[in-house]
């Protein structure tokens, strides 16, 4: 990061307008002009000082030079949109939001395969990118006494490090790796024919990285071969404009929210502020308050969806779904295949309209039909049972 150039207060702020909480963390700094993120201009740049962007705007030299922009801020965990090194040249200060959304995205996969229908108690796990998503995953794991594979190039001191054809043999294989398209180890098509021929039959693969990580075409190929594990797609090549055959292929497909919980979101603009206050030797707006009340608890009764899980009724995946069931965002981004709307704008708007999903630790659940066993379990994830 470079030194800033940012003097004082009365700034013009420009920012993504899926940003949460824009008011309460940034509005005490001067103004605030709200544009979709994927359709950011220069022109709408020209005179502001600092730009708020999530992962759907690349900033880059054709964005921003000739502005007065000297901040930018991505509300999210990756980097792969952020040209760094230019604005490192140009001084221009720049901060992302590393791990604001690990433990939405956690608990997706959880309820993923919940929604599946998949007990992970006994099934081994492998995890493809360990950073702050696939670590906290592997740590909860470890604690639930599940058995873990990781490959992580960057990472080979990792006490599960195995080779990546050994990753991708496991029961259930999960894809948090960052997008890298150059380097000593890129990511980009990283899983493509030959990985995709190590996951097994019946076993579950589960994307909510990077789309690219995946060669979409090449996945597709191999679902209209028939290929027998299960899919989840969270993120795809192509976003917003995503293969349509390969959602319909999918067992569940989402439009790039797991990790759209309202408390990772909520972290994201806090931490981007935070990086803000430290550049301008700021305090913290005294109104940067969460929306909710972190003391109020929605109750909870295993029993009442009714989960299946491998053919019986399953307390844990039941409660699971009560607080988060990924199926309704599938059956929205389905929908509209059906519609009249085009995919891209359509992709968009699922994400610019999603409702509030607030994370596992905002819930209570019953006793009832719980034995120790179960409640531990849930406790691990984040849910206590009284």
């Amino acid at each position: 990061m470079s030194e800033s150039h940012i003097q004082g207060a009365g700034l013009k702020i420009v920012a993504d307008e899926n940003i949460p909480a824009l008011a309460q963390y940034f509005g005490d700094l001067g103004t605030l002009e709200r544009y979709p993120g994927r359709t950011l201009t220069r022109e709408q740049l020209v005179d502001a000082d600092i730009l708020l962007v999530r992962s759907v705007t690349r900033v880059n030299q054709s964005l921003l030079e000739g502005t007065s922009v000297r901040f930018v801020g991505s509300c999210t965990i990756g980097t792969d949109h952020l040209d760094t090194d230019w604005m490192e040249r140009n001084g221009i200060y720049w901060s992302a939001a590393p791990g604001c959304n690990a433990n939405s995205v956690v608990e997706y996969v959880f309820c993923a395969l919940a929604a599946l229908g998949v007990d992970w108690r006994g099934r081994s796990f492998g995890i493809v990118g360990c950073g702050n998503v696939g670590g906290l995953l592997q740590k909860r794991l470890h604690t639930l006494g599940a058995s873990c594979a990781v490959y992580d190039p960057w990472l080979p001191e990792n006490p599960d490090f195995s080779p990546l054809e050994h990753v991708l043999g496991q029961d259930i294989v999960c894809l948090h790796a960052p997008l890298v398209k150059g380097g000593r180890f890129p990511s980009l098509h990283m899983i493509g024919a030959d990985q995709l021929a190590q996951i097994r039959d019946n076993a579950v693969l589960i994307s909510a990285g990077r789309g690219a990580v995946v060669d979409n075409r090449v996945l597709l190929q191999q679902l209209r071969q028939g290929r027998r594990f299960k899919t989840v797609l969270d993120v795809w090549e192509g976003e917003p404009d995503i293969n349509l055959e390969l959602l319909q292929r999918v067992d569940l497909g989402t439009p790039h929210i797991a990790g759209y919980s309202l408390d990772g979101k909520l972290a994201g603009t806090r931490m981007i502020r935070e990086a803000l206050s430290s550049a301008l030797d700021l305090a913290q707006p005294e109104s940067a308050s969460a929306p909710y009340d972190e003391s109020a608890k929605t109750r909870i009764v295993a029993g009442t969806v009714g989960a299946q899980v491998d053919g019986g009724v399953e307390p844990v995946a039941d409660l699971l779904l009560q607080m988060y069931d990924p199926r309704s965002d599938d059956y929205r981004l389905r929908a509209v295949v059906e519609g009249a709307e085009p995919m891209a704008k359509a992709f968009d708007r699922l994400r610019r309209e999603y409702p509030e999903r607030l994370e596992f630790s905002h819930y209570v659940g019953s006793a009832q039909n719980l034995d120790d066993h179960n409640r531990e379990q849930l406790a691990v994830l984040g849910l206590m049972c009284d």
